[in-house]
């Protein structure tokens, strides 16, 4: 019998697993990607990789919840070193440009794996949806401290922007979407 495995172990697989899952979903689509695909990157055996998450739709789900956090996390730590209000609702559009200018930008992958699985998984709908829920919560929470009434019109400007660079490639959707809210702030 096989000596248990032990949680170092898994924590160091399970990063493996997500960083090799994440990649290839992101770059390639999940639906295209096999979980023969997520082996040969992983270098984690099928058997061990279904110990860590029992079915595709777990992995999907842990990808994307994985993602958020850091994504999430890079965007605040951005914004908020800006010290004024104002200035930091702009700054959300400077992180929003220098990302989709990165390399293997493909868009956002939450409306990405939304077009692929949202009408056929609830589970990973349900991510999907509270990732965006917690963006615009971010978003409004920034826009709010303007005192400016415009939170929707800047989440929808933000959402725009994202997906117009994911389908055109071009990073100059965020400074087009950033103009526009400046002024509306005023900031112009």
């Amino acid at each position: 019998m096989p000596a248990p495995t032990s949680e170092e172990r898994n924590r160091l697989d399970r990063a493996v697993l997500l960083d090799a899952a994440e990649r290839l979903f992101y770059e390639r689509g999940i639906r295209a990607v096999g979980m023969d695909q997520v082996r040969a990157a992983s270098g984690l055996p099928l058997k061990r990789i279904y110990r860590l998450f029992s079915a595709k739709e777990d992995l999907v789900v842990a990808v994307l919840r994985r993602r958020d956090q850091r994504w999430r996390g890079e965007l605040v730590d951005h914004v908020e070193r800006v010290p004024e209000p104002r200035d930091r609702v702009l700054a959300l559009f400077d992180w929003l440009e220098r990302w989709f200018a990165e390399p293997g930008f493909r868009g956002c992958a939450w409306i990405n794996a939304h077009g692929e699985l949202g009408s056929s998984s609830e589970r990973v709908l349900a991510e999907v949806r509270s990732h965006k829920q917690a963006f615009h919560d971010q978003i409004a929470e920034w826009v709010r401290a303007t005192g400016a009434p415009v939170v929707e019109p800047v989440v929808l400007l933000a959402e725009g922007a994202i997906v117009t660079a994911g389908v055109s490639g071009d990073p100059a959707a965020a400074r087009h979407a950033r103009r526009a809210v400046a002024r509306m702030l005023g900031t112009v």
